[in-house]
């Protein structure tokens, strides 16, 4: 990806896990908010719940002990407690008594449990309660939850159990007020909060049984497996129902057993708190981060477009500059405007061009210095083995003439052939010389190395085999799909075919001649190598010197040659020996040279090496 791209995405990141961040932490807060302030109303609408409930108990307690205090009261408990009192002359008493004392159930009990007289059940007359008669601290009980029967059926009532004793009876008076919707009445609310009552009045879950303040509760049934787990196991317990599905519907409830005089459920008190506010509070924070972040990728896009183009302008300038010092182009120079860092970079670069073409100037100098004086050097070592016997030669030409003149024809004979000989000698060292001088440049073309290779392997074939000479095994190992590269095969050849021969004289027992080709970051590279006696540290150092030569025949241009051709190609020429083992030479060349290969200028065999001036000989 381009550096705007790379630019714009980090800073989207950056903006996403911010805004997101924020977001995220906007949202855990405010439902920690809710949730406490949630918590805070369910403890304080129970707490409030239990005041009320403590006072109505007190309430009941009161009035139902005012009932076994009144006067009317103890005359029934003493007419009672006489023998063969007709009890039916008191049936209708509870009712008045309740009546008068705002009470919704009251029932009078005898010493025996039988019912005198009943408000809410007028026709249980006669039936037992021995449960009142059990040893009970009334007093100190207090007032109780209660399932209660009455005509329309079973409901909960809030009771309480007051005695009135005459001698050795005693005279029950059990009243209480009906727990109902009514009592929800008396509960202060806050807005989002309702509370609900079930009254557990049968075996299994009827949805009549769950009552609001309103009334019946619209989908009862939905609380119908809290509820039964609530019957199974009466535990304070918080659930969530969703009445649709949006999350916005949710409630949450607050359960609160209501227990009776033995510990068994009587009804459950249930408080509700809708989760709507909280919900579109988190999904309006949500759309503010989306809108936030929506205006972020906008001005992202154009802050990330407007500061790449500030620095990836200056930066694919100093680009085009570099791919030019690379092509060759040594004066190349940017100029850019920008930051100062920019700035300061293409101040660098021009500097760094401007030294590079002086040490580039000062090495070629130097490098064209030192190649003449070593050809100087190579070329007066060669020169100076066929002087000497020219000599000579004159010399004893001159002593023949002046002391044997009789013998100066045959000597004249013997000397002219021997004259002749060396210079013909001096003439196949100056051609060598301007040979390697007049190195053609390259004429490129398309050129698939793994075929110059195959067709140099083919034309030593027969040498490989010779008869009568030990026979050496080319293997090739050729890398398939190799690209083509820009090169003069005619040079190529004949640089590779100098590097076979090398090996070849360096394999005389015979041995292993490998070729390889591979691809090299997108240019080739061959390898060749042979099994021969190897060359130490200091030859390899030296090997491509010109006119130096670890062999008793050569001239010592060969690989001086094979250098040049890779070097005018733009490659590079490398060397790996081990004696006793063999020798690598290892080849890289790009798929297309630069256009301005570096080269070091050499004298040429038709000018004089002092520069074109006439020699002291012919003076």
């Amino acid at each position: 990806m381009t550096f705007r791209t790379n630019l714009f995405f980090a800073f989207i990141l950056a903006l996403f896990i911010s805004v997101g961040g924020v977001a995220a932490g906007v949202i855990v807060v405010t439902r920690r908010a809710f949730e406490q302030s949630n918590r805070q109303h369910s403890e304080a609408l129970v707490a409030q719940f239990e005041r009320e409930f403590q006072s109505q108990e007190q309430d009941v307690v009161r009035r139902v002990q005012g009932i076994a205090d009144a006067e009317t009261t103890t005359r029934m408990a003493i007419d009672l407690s006489r023998q063969q009192t007709d009890a039916s002359a008191y049936v209708n008493d509870a009712k008045n008594a309740a009546t008068s004392h705002q009470l919704d159930f009251l029932d009078f009990v005898s010493s025996d449990g039988a019912i005198i007289s009943s408000n809410e059940s007028p026709a249980r007359f006669g039936y037992k309660m021995i449960w009142l008669t059990e040893p009970q601290d009334w007093v100190a009980t207090g007032s109780f939850l209660m399932k209660v029967d009455t005509q329309e059926g079973p409901t909960l009532g809030l009771m309480s159990v007051s005695t009135v004793r005459v001698g050795d009876k005693n005279l029950y008076v059990l009243g209480g007020e009906r727990l109902s919707k009514n009592f929800l009445h008396s509960l202060v609310l806050p807005a989002g909060m309702r509370a609900l009552l079930f009254m557990n009045l049968d075996p299994n879950f009827r949805p009549e049984n769950l009552v609001a303040e309103s009334g019946p509760v619209s989908g009862a049934g939905r609380f119908a497996n809290f509820v039964e787990a609530e019957q199974q196991h009466p535990s304070s317990e918080d659930f969530k129902i969703f009445w649709t599905p949006d999350s916005a519907s949710a409630e949450e409830f607050h359960a609160m057993p209501l227990l009776g005089r033995e510990h068994e459920l009587l009804g459950v008190l249930l408080v509700g708190r809708s989760q709507h506010e909280m919900v579109l509070l988190e999904r309006h924070i949500v759309l503010v981060a989306l809108a936030v972040a929506g205006i972020g990728l906008l001005l992202g896009l154009l802050l990330s477009w407007w500061a790449s183009t500030r620095i990836t302008r200056p930066v694919k300038a100093l680009a085009r500059g570099s791919e030019e010092v690379a092509e060759g182009n040594w004066a190349a120079r940017v100029y850019v405007h920008g930051p100062r860092e920019i700035s300061r970079l293409a101040s660098a670069f021009n500097r760094m061009t401007e030294q590079l073409n002086e040490q580039r100037e000062r090495l070629v100098q130097a490098e064209r210095v030192a190649a003449w004086r070593e050809l100087a050097r190579r070329l007066a070592h060669e020169l100076k083995n066929p002087l000497f016997p020219l000599q000579t030669t004159v010399e004893n030409l001159q002593r023949a003439r002046d002391r044997r003149p009789e013998q100066f024809d045959e000597v004249f004979r013997e000397s002219t052939a021997i004259l002749l000989a060396e210079v013909e000698n001096l003439k196949k060292i100056v051609t060598r010389f301007s040979d390697f001088a007049k190195m053609p440049q390259p004429e490129l073309n398309d050129v698939n190395l793994n075929e110059v290779v195959r067709g140099t392997v083919k034309l030593f074939e027969a040498q490989f085999g010779a008869v009568g000479k030990p026979p050496i095994t080319p293997e090739l190992h050729l890398a398939e799909a190799l690209p083509s590269i820009q090169a003069d095969e005619t040079l190529l050849r004949r640089a590779i075919e100098n590097l076979v021969l090398n090996a070849m004289d360096a394999m005389p027992a015979g041995g292993v001649l490998m070729l390889r080709t591979t691809q090299d970051n997108g240019n080739v590279a061959l390898e060749i190598s042979d099994t021969g006696t190897g060359l130490g540290p200091e030859e390899c150092d030296r090997l491509f010197t010109p006119y130096y030569t670890t062999k008793q025949h050569g001239t010592g241009l060969g690989l001086a040659i094979v250098q040049s051709v890779i070097s005018d190609h733009g490659g590079r020429i490398s060397v790996e020996s081990e004696a006793g083992v063999g020798t690598s030479f290892h080849i890289h060349l790009p798929t297309k040279p630069p256009l301005q290969p570096i080269s070091v200028d050499l004298p040429s065999a038709e000018q004089p090496v002092n520069g074109g001036g006439t020699s002291e000989s012919t003076k």
